[in-house]
């Protein structure tokens, strides 16, 4: 009688990873500007929705428009009191801490600073000049203030008597405080020395793989085997 036939099955590893399938990690950034866009998630657009933006509202209430004028009239009346100031500095100042102080407020800081658990931080992520009138563009509060600092700049200008460095230096604070406002830059962020590369350092697997050190055993398994177990089970 022959010898029944045996079923060899192979040796399993489970220490070594398969060949061909490397860990794959995030590559590192090698440009040095970098202009990602801030979105909007359904839940965050529902929570805006849900109470009134009263950082973003007040530029459309009553005399919000004129507090800039009154601000720049008494910025300009308290640097004039200083002794030795001339009209040509004077104006400079005022029109560079107004910049300034509009960079700041509009185009800086993000969020909301009271009332952000109404919300649940659906703001955290956009600057103040984002969430006026919801985003929209070229409404009458926003071309307001476009007109402002382009005023002030164009008085400035006027009363230093044209003098080129005032004038490079009044038009420069102005254009970093006009791009911002540009539709074409809603919600974009402009990172310097951006790194794509993930917080740990750590590669990202594709998979987890575990590792028990123990290679699988050989089993050889015979047809006897399976006409036994037949057997036991009948009886």
């Amino acid at each position: 009688m022959s010898r029944s036939p045996s079923i060899h099955l192979p040796a399993i590893s489970l220490a070594d990873p398969p060949k061909g399938k490397h860990l794959r990690s995030r590559g590192r950034s090698n440009s040095i500007v970098k202009v990602e866009h801030v979105g909007d998630r359904v839940e965050e657009v529902l929570d805006r929705d849900v109470y009134m933006n009263i950082n973003a509202d007040w530029v459309n209430a009553k005399g919000a428009w004129l507090i800039h004028v009154v601000l720049i009239v008494c910025g300009k009346i308290c640097i004039d009191t200083f002794p030795g100031m001339t009209h040509q500095i004077s104006w400079t100042l005022v029109n560079l801490m107004y910049l300034a102080i509009s960079y700041l407020m509009f185009h800086w800081v993000t969020g909301i600073p009271f009332g952000d658990n109404l919300h649940s931080g659906a703001y955290d992520e956009l600057t103040l000049w984002e969430q006026i009138d919801d985003g929209a563009q070229y409404t009458p509060a926003k071309k307001w203030l476009i007109c402002v600092p382009i005023s002030l700049f164009l008085a400035s200008t006027h009363y230093t008597n044209y003098n080129p460095w005032l004038f490079a230096v009044n038009l420069t604070a102005l254009v970093f405080v006009l791009i911002p406002k540009l539709p074409q830059l809603h919600r974009q962020r402009v990172r310097f020395m951006a790194d794509d590369s993930t917080a740990s350092g750590m590669q990202t697997p594709t998979t987890p793989s575990f590792s028990s050190g123990i290679s699988t055993p050989i089993v050889e398994i015979t047809a006897a085997d399976f006409s036994d177990s037949h057997l036991k089970y009948a009886h």
